[in-house]
């Protein structure tokens, strides 16, 4: 018996190292794979408030602006101001764009409504990123609040309040997670244009992973997924975004998505059924905001022209 317990003795410690091994293996590539999807690739602005004044005069009126998040970090966006007193509008990209994605929508809201309009470049984001690393949708919740109080505070040349009470927010993916999750903390975001959903910001780190490194990308998105914890210190939020939807209370929100991002179409789709009051869903969209930087002139008026109605039609009437 004791020959037994001495050789099952010496298996264990033959086979230990190797076991630390391959631990250390996969700790290390989890923590490599989530630092690496973590950082977007950068990508010049596709237009700038400068050149887009050859397409109208309110690209001179847009100013680049940076203000403080909960955090201590910076962040920055393109500001195109409204009438006194109106209401504001917040307008938050996806994964792997930024504020020059929206800039064209921006313009057009401004134009008809006259409401103040917020552009912000997302964590990691933009050209020379003021933060290094996206969260996927945790601390870009506390950021969009942060941008909420930075609007507040804007005075006109009279010093009275620029914006009122009554915020909307327009965000796609990413920006659709932080819009969400901050709403259940901020009651002045009123109105919710909500375009391709992630369930969980899980789902959201896997479809990025996907895109990037699609071998095995079932695989490695759990093995990213398993360094959140310690990599974000915290700052990572995974709750289920029907947990924070069935929580809301007293919003005006519209729910897009299409078919050309299947697995965004379906969790959009039930994150309808999520609320306890009515919303607007609108899931079987031939285009996306998620995809209309490729789309047709005419297919993107029609999609730019929906949320237009909506903020309109929601902001005034609140």
């Amino acid at each position: 018996m004791a020959s037994i317990q001495k050789l099952s003795k010496s298996f264990f410690m033959l086979l230990l190292p190797t076991a630390i091994l391959f631990v250390i293996a996969i700790v290390g590539s989890s923590l490599w794979l989530l630092q690496k999807v973590s950082v977007p690739t950068a990508a010049n602005y596709l237009i700038t408030p400068e050149k887009y004044i050859g397409l109208s005069s309110r690209g001179a009126r847009i100013t680049d602006e940076t203000w403080a998040n909960k955090d201590g970090s910076s962040a920055r966006g393109w500001l195109l101001r409204g009438s006194e007193g109106s209401p504001a509008i917040v307008l938050l990209h996806k994964y792997g764009a930024d504020r020059s994605h929206l800039l064209n929508l921006g313009v057009k809201l401004n134009e008809v409504t006259n409401f103040t309009i917020l552009m912000p470049d997302l964590r990691a984001h933009g050209v020379s990123p003021l933060v290094k690393n996206t969260t996927f949708g945790g601390s870009e919740a506390d950021d969009l609040i942060a941008a909420n109080e930075y609007l507040k505070s804007i005075k006109t040349s009279e010093n009275n309040a620029l914006v009122n009470k009554q915020i909307g927010v327009y965000g796609i993916e990413l920006g659709a997670s932080a819009a969400l999750l901050a709403s259940q903390k901020e009651e002045s975001f009123k109105v919710l244009v909500l375009d391709s959903v992630a369930t969980t910001s899980d789902d959201l780190l896997a479809s990025v992973i996907q895109k990037r490194y699609p071998f095995a990308s079932f695989a490695t998105a759990k093995l990213a997924s398993f360094a959140t914890l310690p990599y974000f210190q915290g700052t990572y939020s995974n709750e289920s975004l029907c947990s924070v939807a069935s929580k809301l209370r007293d919003k005006k929100i519209l729910l897009l998505a299409s078919a050309d991002v299947p697995s965004f179409q379906v969790s959009t789709t039930e994150l309808a059924k999520c609320f306890t009051f009515q919303v607007e869903s609108k899931t079987d969209l031939s285009i996306s905001g998620y995809s209309t930087i490729s789309t047709t002139g005419e297919q993107e008026e029609a999609y730019d022209q929906r949320l237009i109605e909506f903020f309109k039609k929601s902001l005034i009437s609140q």
